[in-house]
């Protein structure tokens, strides 16, 4: 069976040359000039589609880094807000302390106010108001 599909098997209708003539290889043969002409075109064409690859692996790079350094900025700008947020409210009164820190300054300040303005209002005399 494989005697049989070996010798049926289809080959090609070309005719295939085996000599070498003297004129073949003429017509393949270069000179050292245009080797040379060759081989810089080659390295110019070779050295344009490198520095264009570059140039575009080097745009998509930064791309990305300025894609991904924008998202960090927006999270670490957003945290910084939102505890800057969480301790105004905290000084203010507003949120009570943590952990037992109590930063609330609104207190101290009405205290001061009470004690210290309020005071120095009283010893005003009335009558050096009014004749203003």
């Amino acid at each position: 069976m494989f005697k049989a599909l070996i010798t049926e098997f289809p080959l090609s209708d070309v005719p295939v040359e085996r000599t070498v003539t003297e004129e073949k290889i003429r017509k393949y043969t270069y000179t050292k000039d245009e080797v040379d002409v060759l081989i810089s075109a080659a390295v110019k064409e070779a050295v344009t589609e490198a520095v264009d690859e570059a140039r575009k692996i080097d745009e998509e790079s930064m791309a990305k880094h300025n894609r991904d350094a924008t998202v960090l900025s927006m999270i670490l700008g957003f945290t910084a807000l939102a505890l800057f947020v969480d301790g105004l409210l905290r000084v203010l009164g507003i949120v009570p302390p943590f952990m037992d820190l109590d930063v609330n300054i609104l207190e101290k300040i009405s205290d001061k106010v009470e004690t210290d303005v309020i005071d120095r209002i009283r010893q005003v005399p009335i009558q050096k108001i009014f004749h203003r």
